[in-house]
């Protein structure tokens, strides 16, 4: 099936030619059908399986006619972080890019008077974080009664982060007829459950069932045998050379420790989790997604849904607590048919959370010891990072053997009056 047999306009076939997207994923084949017909959509679908892209480009199709009113939105999209919401946005606006439909972004950070003028000229499309949302209703500045399609994010992420009580607020204030989409990367009896408050007579589409992990991905656990783990993680980072790389830990405190160590040892990284400001946040994704970082170090809640294109290996400084979040953490990597790697550092206080992991993922993790790892070639690999970090070094140390022998080095500093040690020649 290619995208011309989804029935949709030549304007949307045109920027999916554009970004590049060669045929559906199986999310788009079940789900764009459905959704043009006008139906609800209970979707279970990963990270990385093409599920934003699964509901804007239908939901471009079915605005592609009518106008917007001031402050009342034609659509809402809700999704839990900022990142996630401003991920969405790109996706639109690529979708969007040969029609003519108005889209605002509402999330923390922004200014309101900015968010407040875009509302006032009518949008399409609304694409907001539950709290800010709520913000801008209580003062009156957007109304949500017109809103014909609801599309809800990551709903399980949502449940984590304590949103629903916010979207059950928000649910009040839809009208009663409207299609709703509800995605999220697993389906528990508590989502069901939600869903069911949301949805009329849903069609159920799960792809790739959230326990399993792309068969693209080689994914080890690290033995940690020092007693300071920032160690053990640059061991990790030598093994392999990488292009790009996620190091993911549980606490923000964890997230600014290892940013600072890996600044120190001249890797070039940028650091993102919550207790940063949004220009903050902004700036690190753009630092890491136009190459001038290769690491990016992370929270899960900051980093949940953020696609890296080419990331080619997932660090786990820490073993995350909630067995599905391991999922999630390495599936950034091994995308698009391309091969990706996965570490995780653990000891023997992770082995609860360890067999949590094996029974989500249903088989048994694969253990790498320091005896495993061959040291020349991590070596080979540190000397690569150096050069890397001053191209210059090598071919500057061989132009100064060149041009100033040893003879007259020493003359040089003879004349100053300070003779290094070096240059001294030893007695006899």
């Amino acid at each position: 099936m290619n995208f011309e047999e989804l029935s949709l306009c030549k304007e949307i076939i045109s920027s999916i030619n554009e970004k590049g997207y060669k045929n559906p994923t199986e999310i788009q084949k079940e789900a764009i059908p459905h959704i043009l017909m006008g139906r609800d959509i209970l979707g279970c679908a990963q990270t990385g399986t093409g599920k934003t892209g699964s509901f804007i480009m239908p939901l471009a199709e079915i605005l592609s006619s009518g106008k917007s009113k001031s402050r009342m939105p034609r659509s809402l999209i809700l999704a839990p972080t900022r990142e996630l919401a401003m991920q969405v946005a790109e996706e639109f606006n690529f979708i969007n890019k040969f029609l003519k439909l108005q889209m605002a972004l509402l999330i923390g950070g922004v200014s309101f008077t900015e968010q407040d003028n875009k509302l006032a000229k009518g949008v399409d499309v609304l694409i907001a974080t539950p709290g800010r949302l709520i913000d801008h209703m209580e003062r009156g500045k957007v109304i949500i009664k017109d809103v014909k399609i609801l599309i809800i994010d990551e709903a399980d992420r949502m449940l984590d982060m304590g949103f629903i009580p916010d979207i059950m607020k928000i649910n009040k204030l839809l009208p009663r007829i409207r299609q709703t989409l509800f995605f999220s990367a697993t389906l528990s009896n508590e989502i069901r459950k939600i869903g069911k408050n949301l949805l009329i007579n849903p069609k159920e589409i799960t792809i790739n069932p959230y326990s399993s992990t792309s068969s693209n991905i080689d994914s080890y656990f690290f033995n940690a045998y020092n007693k300071n783990k920032l160690d053990d993680l640059k061991i990790l980072l030598n093994i392999d050379l990488f292009k790009s790389a996620v190091i993911f830990c549980n606490k923000k405190n964890n997230v600014d420790k290892v940013n600072t160590f890996l600044k120190k040892n001249n890797y070039k990284t940028v650091c993102l989790h919550g207790d940063m400001d949004q220009s903050s946040r902004t700036n690190s994704l753009e630092k890491f997604k136009n190459k001038s970082a290769d690491i990016l170090v992370a929270s899960d809640v900051a980093a949940r849904g953020i696609d890296i294109k080419d990331l080619s290996h997932v660090f786990n400084y820490d073993v995350p607590n909630n067995p599905e979040d391991y999922v999630h953490r390495i599936g950034r990597t091994g995308r698009a048919g391309k091969k990706g790697k996965a570490y995780t550092i653990f000891n023997e206080d992770d082995e609860k959370n360890i067999l949590l992991i094996e029974k989500l993922i249903k088989k048994k993790i694969k253990i790498l010891n320091v005896t495993d790892i061959n040291l020349k070639k991590q070596k080979q690999n540190m000397d690569h990072l150096k050069l890397k970090t001053d191209p210059d070094k090598k071919n500057s140390k061989k132009n100064f053997s060149n041009t100033f022998l040893p003879i007259e080095n020493f003359l040089n500093f003879k004349d100053s009056g300070q003779i290094p040690d070096f240059l001294k020649k030893k007695s006899v």
